[in-house]
């Protein structure tokens, strides 16, 4: 009976060490997240949120000092040119021209009294009652009135154009911007009173230093927010030829020749420059593009789920996507997230397909 016991059991030892070891499991395929690469004509578009201002901005002023006796225009006012705009008090104005003209009635007087002594010295001189010394001293004293009247005549235009400097009036078609005075001021002679906006009008962009070659690629186009319908023609007009100071960007100023009254000054719109280039590029996730210091390069899957790199040729960054030209076909897809945790061959398992 023990031999019977003995026996059995090392039968089943036998057994035991003759099964095979287990296989290793194979390794599971990593799920990842794809997208389909799709080739199309490139029509790279700008857009860059402008402001609407007017072309020219005048500060006006008195030319004389005075006390403002009334205003004639508010802030928002459309005003054609000559369009009176404030009044000083003409009191002392009107002193200055009573005082020049009687200044030139007292210098016509002179020099009608120096020519007519004058006519009487070359009289008595012809005829040998006089000398020729006093002849020189009334020729003097009639030349000498001559320009006393000269004198009085200027200062008596000046005294009538000060007098009308007392009506300030526009000097171009706008509307009032701004205002710096009210009644009972007193003004000294060219201090701002009002600024005038002309009627043309401009859109004012503030340009990274990254975009500024892209004016000069394409044609611009405003669409104002509040109607982003309606599309304005804009040419440039101006750019900048240093950068701001603070905020490193280029101002840059676009003419709008159609813009109509919808169109109000520090009304915000978005200015959009679309380049004329047409090469074909695939637009792909950031976020798929490796580069383990060989140049940028593409996960793909095959059919089979296997992983294989490839080198792409890339055109441009934008803040979001990658523009490639070459190293893929349309039609390939392509890892979009997780590519640093890819190797060569590895099996993988599509979950899912974004749309980009």
């Amino acid at each position: 009976m023990k031999s019977a016991f003995s026996a059995l059991a090392i039968i089943l030892f036998a057994l035991t060490a003759c099964q095979e070891a287990p296989a290793t499991p194979a390794r599971a395929a990593r799920p990842v997240l794809v997208t389909e690469v799709r080739f199309a004509p490139e029509t790279p578009t700008r857009s860059f949120v402008a402001t609407v201002r007017a072309r020219i901005e005048t500060d006006l002023g008195f030319r004389v000092a005075g006390k403002v006796a009334e205003r004639l225009v508010d802030v928002g006012d459309r005003i054609r040119a000559g369009t009176p705009l404030a009044r000083l008090d003409e009191s002392d104005l009107r002193l200055q021209r009573e005082q020049a003209d009687a200044e030139l009635r007292a210098a016509s007087a002179a020099l009608t009294q120096a020519r007519a002594e004058l006519q009487r010295i070359r009289t008595l001189r012809q005829d040998g009652w006089s000398t020729a010394s006093l002849l020189e001293k009334q020729t003097a004293a009639e030349e000498e009135a001559r320009g006393r009247m000269a004198r009085a005549e200027k200062a008596l235009s000046l005294a009538d154009n000060a007098l009308s400097y007392a009506v300030l009036n526009s000097d171009s078609n706008g509307v009032v911007t701004a205002v710096h005075v009210e009644p009972g001021q007193v003004l000294a002679s060219g201090q701002p009173a009002f600024r005038i906006a002309h009627d043309e009008k401009e859109a004012v962009v503030a340009l990274p230093e990254a975009q500024v070659a892209v004016l000069s690629q394409g044609d611009a186009t405003l669409s104002l927010w509040s109607n982003a319908g309606r599309v304005y023609r804009t040419t440039l007009r101006e750019l900048s030829p240093a950068a701001d100071p603070v905020t490193r960007t280029y101002l840059a100023r676009f003419s709008i020749p159609d813009a109509g009254p919808e169109v109000q000054l520090g009304m915000t719109a978005t200015l959009t420059i679309e380049s004329p280039r047409s090469s074909n590029v695939a637009r792909l996730p950031l976020s798929s593009l490796y580069d383990a210091g060989n140049g940028p390069s593409l996960w793909t899957v095959d059919l089979d789920g296997r992983l294989a790199l490839r080198p792409v040729t890339v055109r441009s960054y934008e803040a979001d996507a990658v523009l490639v030209t070459a190293g893929v076909r349309d039609g390939d897809q392509v890892v979009a997230m997780g590519v640093q945790k890819l190797d060569p061959g590895q099996r993988v398992r599509v979950v899912n397909s974004l749309t980009f």
